[in-house]
C-alpha cells in the first residue's frame, strides 16, 4: 500500500510517524539545536498551526517546503532516529495483533453563533494575548460589544485591527488599580452584561520554604486581588439589571497542588473561594459567576523555574499531562458559561483541561 501524501492539515503527530516526514522533521528541530519532543504538547495540531503559533520562526514558506520534501521522498540520510516513544504516545503504528493504523484524533473546529451575544456589552481582561485575546475575539466575532482590558497598548492595538469590523473599546489598564478600574466600568457606559476575568500571571514554581515575599504579593496582586476588584466593581450595574454573568479563570492549580509553585496555587484556590461566595451571594439575584480551570494552553505565559525542587517535583507530575490546547478551545468553555446558553449554571468550576483532572 503506497504511504499517503502529507499536507499541512495533517496532524504533527502524523509527520512524525510518516517515514519521509518524520525525519524531514526532525532533522529541521535538529538544525535549532531542538528534539520532537518540544512538540509533544501540540502533537494533535494541524502542522499548518505552527505557523501563527511560532511567531515568525515557522513560516509559510517553510511549511510548503516542507510539504513538497516529503511529497518528493526527500529523506534526509542523516537525520535524527524517531525514538521509541513516538509510537508509545499514539504518533507510529499500532502495535499488538492486526495491522491497523492509530487514528487520529479529529481537529477540532471553532463553531461561530454570530448572533450570541449581540446587544451585550462584555468586559474581557488579558485580551491582549492568549485567552483573554480569544474569549475577546470570540465574544466579538458573534455580535457583542467588547471591552477589551490589557496592560499592553500594542497588543491591545492589534487585537482591535484583525477585528474592524467589530464593536471594541480598548483599554491600557493593570487591574491592580482603582483608578483604572473605574475608567473600564466608565467605559462599559450603563450596561455590563458579562466580565472575563482572564488576566493572570505565573509564578516561579517556588515551594513555601523558599517562595519570596516579592513573587507572593505579586502574584496575589493581579490573580485575587485584580478578579476581586473588577468583580466587584461591575456588580452594582448587574444588580441594577437583574443579570449578569461573570466567569473567572482558575487553573489545574486550583484543583491540586501539583500544577504550579505555591504562589500561584494558593492565587488560584482563592480565585475558586471568590467564585463560589459570589455565586451563593448573587445567584437569587440573577448574576451567574463560574470559573473555568485551563490546562495545558498554549498562550505567552512562560513558567519558570527559580527552584531546583519546584523544577523536579512538577515536572515529574506533568508527566501525565494531556495535550495543550489552543486558546481558542478555552475561550468556547469562557464564552458558553458568559452567554445565555449557560443559564442554569452557578457557582462551578469548570474543567477545561482535556481529562487532566481525571487523571
Amino acid at each position: 500500500m503506497s504511504t499517503p501524501l502529507l499536507t499541512g492539515d495533517d496532524s504533527i503527530k502524523t509527520w512524525l510517524a510518516h517515514p519521509a516526514g518524520g525525519p524531514i522533521l526532525r532533522e529541521l528541530l535538529a538544525k535549532s539545536g531542538q528534539s520532537a519532543d518540544v512538540l509533544k504538547p501540540v502533537g494533535r495540531l494541524a502542522i499548518k498551526r505552527l505557523v501563527k503559533l511560532s511567531k515568525g520562526q515557522f513560516s509559510q514558506e517553510l511549511l510548503d517546503e516542507l510539504v513538497a520534501r516529503a511529497a518528493a521522498g526527500d529523506v534526509p540520510a542523516d537525520a535524527p532516529a524517531a525514538p521509541a516513544a513516538d509510537d508509545a504516545d499514539g504518533a507510529g503504528e499500532a502495535d499488538g495483533e492486526g495491522d491497523a493504523p492509530a487514528v487520529a484524533a479529529v481537529e477540532w473546529v471553532e463553531r461561530i453563533d454570530r448572533g450570541r451575544f449581540t446587544g451585550k456589552t462584555v468586559i474581557v481582561t488579558g485580551a491582549g494575548s492568549g485567552i483573554g485575546r480569544a474569549t475577546a475575539s470570540r465574544v466579538a466575532r458573534e455580535g457583542g460589544r467588547v471591552i477589551a482590558v490589557d496592560v499592553s497598548a500594542a497588543r491591545l492595538d492589534e487585537f482591535a485591527a484583525e477585528h474592524p469590523q467589530a464593536d471594541i473599546v480598548t483599554m491600557v489598564a493593570d487591574i491592580t488599580d482603582d483608578a483604572k478600574i473605574a475608567e473600564i466600568v466608565a467605559a462599559a457606559g450603563g450596561r455590563i452584561d458579562a466580565l472575563a476575568n482572564v488576566a493572570g500571571i505565573m509564578d516561579d514554581m517556588t515551594p513555601l520554604g523558599e517562595v519570596t515575599d516579592a513573587v507572593w504579593n505579586r502574584v496575589f496582586s493581579v490573580n485575587v486581588e485584580g478578579t476581586m476588584k473588577l468583580s466587584r466593581a461591575v456588580i452594582p450595574a448587574m444588580l441594577a439589571r437583574g443579570a449578569g454573568s461573570i466567569v473567572n479563570t482558575a487553573s489545574e492549580a486550583a484543583l491540586r497542588g501539583s500544577a504550579a509553585g505555591v504562589a500561584y496555587t494558593a492565587s488560584k484556590h482563592a480565585v475558586v473561594g471568590i467564585t463560589k461566595s459570589t455565586a451563593f451571594m448573587y445567584g437569587p439575584s440573577g448574576i451567574r459567576v463560574n470559573a473555568v480551570a485551563p490546562g495545558a494552553t498554549i498562550t505567552n505565559i512562560e513558567a519558570t523555574f527559580a527552584s531546583p525542587l519546584g523544577a523536579q517535583r512538577v515536572r515529574q507530575a506533568m508527566a501525565i499531562l494531556p495535550d495543550a490546547a489552543e486558546a481558542e478551545a478555552l475561550a468556547a468553555s469562557i464564552t458558553f458559561l458568559l452567554s445565555d446558553d449557560g443559564v442554569n449554571v452557578n457557582g462551578v468550576v469548570l474543567a477545561s483541561d482535556g481529562g487532566w483532572s481525571a487523571a
